[in-house]
């Protein structure tokens, strides 16, 4: 990987390579690499990743309100493994 590190500028949970919401494509990619023999521990990690973004966006916005669940899909929905059936 060149250029600067997909990770995320505190408080806006901004990438700091691509300014997409973070994490983002290529900060998932990393994070999946990096936790390739340990995925509960990538879910811990990103269970206080998410609460530590929650909290720093209410306060930036308080008014806002970042729902739960796009928050949850963001930091935590797409590394949980889902089984079909």
């Amino acid at each position: 990987m060149t250029g600067r590190p997909h990770t995320p500028l505190h408080p806006l949970w901004l990438c700091r390579a691509c300014a997409a919401p973070w994490p983002c494509g290529s900060a998932r990619v990393t994070l999946l690499r990096e936790y390739a023999h340990d995925r509960v521990a990538l879910l811990v990690y990103l269970g206080g990743l998410l609460h530590d973004a929650a909290g720093q966006l209410h306060a930036l916005n308080p008014h806002a309100g970042q729902d739960p669940a796009q928050l949850f899909d963001r930091f935590l929905g797409w590394a949980v493994v889902r089984r079909s059936g």
